[in-house]
C-alpha cells in the first residue's frame, strides 16, 4: 500500500549536524559539492531534490572536480553509453580523491538500484563512499552522516516499504528561474521488454493532487513560466490514490491557477492516452499544444515483442484527433532502431510512420540490452553496422521532415519564453509553444518573459526571428 509521509525531524537533525562537521572539514570558507546528473528530466527533478538538502547542509555548488568536498553523480540506467560514461567518470575520480583525501564521493540514481552495479561499485571502486537508489533520497542526510562519522562505505537501495512512499516536503535547489519541474508520479507498471525503468524506479506511485497544486501554485506565484509535469507514464496518474483523478483532470485543476505560464508534460504512454486529455489541452489556456507521445517503432508485431499494449492504428488514430483538435500541435516521439530481430521490412514500417505523421523532432536510439529485461535474451541477428545504418537512414529523414516544418514557420508569429543570452552569438535564445528553439535580438531585461517574435530563417532545428510589439 502506497503512502504519502513528510519529510521527517530525525532528517533534519542529521542535517544539522553534516552541517557543522563540513565547517570544519571543508578545505575552503564553505563546503561544496558538484553535483552531475545524467539521464532523463525525472533524473533532473531528483538531483534538483539533493541539491536542496546539501544546501540545507550548508553546501555551496561548483562544476569542478579538484575544489569539490563532495562530488556526486545521480545516474541512468536506461541505456549502456550512459553507464559507460559513469564509470569512465567515477574510475577519474581515484586520482582526484589520491590528491585530496578528504573528498567524499557518493553515487545514486537507477544505476545503483541495480545489485550487479552496486556489487561493482564495491569491488572495483574502494574511494567510493556512499552509494544510494532511488528510493531512499529523503534519507541522503542520514546516510551521508553514517558514512561521515562511521567512516565506512554505505550502499542503500531501500527495503520493499520504502519503494511504495512518497515523502513531501523536501527542499528543492532549482537550476533555474524560468522552467521547473514538477512530479506527479513515480514508477512505472507497464514493462515494457527493453525497459529496466520499472525495476529500479518500482511500481506507479501517485502523490496527492493537492501537494501538485501546493507545489505548482508556489512555482507560479515565484515567476516560473515554464512548468513541466513529470511521471513516466502520466495518462496512468492517480489510478492508486483514494479519491481516483485522470491526469487530464488533474490539468484542469492546475490551468485554473491565475497567472502567465505554459505548462508541459511528459511522459505520455500511447495505450493510456485518452480523448479526455487531448481535449483538455486544447480547451486548456495555459496547456501547450505540444505532445510528447513515444511510439518506438512503426511495426505491429515489433510493437507487441516490445510489450508496448497499443497498435500503429491506434497510435496514428490519436494523433488524428490530437491535429483535428490542435491543427497547431507540435508533436515528438521516441523511437528504438533495431530492437532484437527487427527486419528491414518492419524497420521501413517506423519510417513510413514518421513520414505519415510529421514529427517536430524525435529522440532516436539504436537498441541497448538492459540486465534482467526480457529483450536482453531475445535472439538477436542483425548486425550492429545494419542497425547503424538503419538509424543513419532515420536520423536523416526526419532532418529533412524538420527542415521543412521549420521552413513552414517563416513569416509566422511566435510566442516566444525568453530564456537566456547565447554567449557566444549574443542573441536571445527562446522556445515556442511547440518547443522548438529561436534566436532573436533583444534587451536582456527580456530573459524569464514571453516576447512576440516574428519567424525570418529557419534550419533544421532552429528558428531566427525579429523582434515585434506584442
Amino acid at each position: 500500500m502506497e503512502k504519502n509521509i513528510s519529510f521527517s525531524r530525525s532528517q533534519a537533525e542529521y542535517i544539522e549536524n553534516i552541517a557543522a562537521i563540513m565547517r570544519i572539514r571543508a578545505r575552503g570558507e564553505k563546503p561544496l559539492a558538484m553535483v552531475h546528473t545524467y539521464g532523463c528530466q525525472q533524473n533532473v527533478a531528483d538531483g534538483e531534490k539533493i541539491k536542496g538538502l546539501l544546501s540545507e547542509m550548508g553546501f555551496s555548488f561548483t562544476e569542478d572536480v579538484e575544489e569539490a568536498d563532495l562530488v556526486l553523480y545521480n545516474t541512468c540506467a536506461i541505456r549502456e553509453h550512459a553507464e559507460d560514461r559513469v564509470f569512465g567518470n567515477v574510475g577519474a575520480l581515484k586520482n582526484v580523491k589520491r590528491r585530496h583525501p578528504s573528498l567524499l564521493i557518493a553515487l545514486c540514481g537507477c544505476m545503483m538500484e541495480q545489485e550487479h552495479v552496486a556489487e561493482r561499485i564495491r569491488k572495483s571502486y574502494p574511494f567510493v563512499n556512499l552509494v544510494f537508489g532511488t528510493h531512499v533520497i529523503h534519507r541522503f542526510p542520514e546516510l551521508l552522516h553514517q558514512a561521515l562519522v562511521d567512516g565506512k562505505r554505505v550502499f542503500s537501495r531501500g527495503n520493499e516499504e520504502e519503494d511504495a512512499v512518497i515523502v513531501e516536503g523536501l527542499p528543492v535547489y532549482r537550476d533555474g528561474s524560468t522552467k521547473a519541474w514538477v512530479t506527479v508520479m513515480y514508477g512505472c507498471d507497464n514493462f515494457c521488454s527493453y525497459c529496466v525503468v520499472p525495476y529500479v524506479r518500482g511500481r506507479e506511485r501517485s502523490r496527492e493532487p493537492e501537494a501538485i497544486l501546493e507545489e505548482f501554485k508556489s512555482l507560479v506565484d515565484a515567476g516560473y513560466k515554464d512548468i513541466t509535469l513529470l511521471g513516466q507514464n502520466v495518462n496512468s496518474y492517480g489510478k492508486g490514490l483514494k479519491r481516483p483523478i485522470t491526469f487530464a483532470g488533474l490539468l484542469r485543476m492546475l490551468d485554473q491557477v491565475p497567472g502567465e505560464y505554459r505548462i508541459r508534460f511528459m511522459t505520455s504512454h500511447p495505450k493510456d492516452a485518452s480523448k479526455e486529455l487531448l481535449d483538455t489541452m486544447a480547451e486548456g489556456k495555459h496547456i501547450c499544444h505540444h505532445l510528447h507521445l513515444p511510439f518506438q517503432s512503426g511495426n505491429d508485431r515489433v510493437l507487441k515483442v516490445m510489450n508496448r499494449r497499443y497498435t500503429r492504428e491506434k497510435y496514428l488514430e490519436l494523433i488524428r484527433y490530437a491535429r483535428e483538435k490542435m491543427p497547431d500541435i507540435s508533436l515528438t516521439s521516441d523511437v528504438i532502431v533495431g530492437f532484437p530481430g527487427e527486419t528491414e521490412e518492419e524497420f521501413c514500417d517506423t519510417l513510413s510512420l514518421v513520414e505519415e505523421v510529421g514529427f517536430t523532432s524525435l529522440f532516436t536510439f539504436i537498441f541497448s540490452p538492459r540486465k534482467g529485461t526480457v529483450a536482453e535474451k531475445m535472439d538477436d541477428p542483425v548486425t550492429p553496422e545494419e542497425k547503424s545504418a538503419r538509424f543513419k537512414r532515420l536520423c536523416d529523414l526526419q532532418e529533412s521532415i524538420a527542415a521543412k516544418r521549420c521552413s513552414s514557420m517563416v513569416g509566422t508569429l511566435q510566442r516566444v519564453l525568453v530564456e537566456e543570452k547565447n554567449s557566444k552569438t549574443g542573441l536571445l535564445t527562446g522556445r515556442t509553444e511547440g518547443n522548438i528553439v529561436v534566436d532573436f535580438e533583444g534587451s536582456d531585461q527580456l530573459i524569464g518573459s514571453f516576447a512576440t517574435v516574428e519567424i525570418t530563417t529557419a534550419r533544421n532545428w532552429i528558428l531566427g526571428g525579429v523582434l515585434r510589439e506584442d
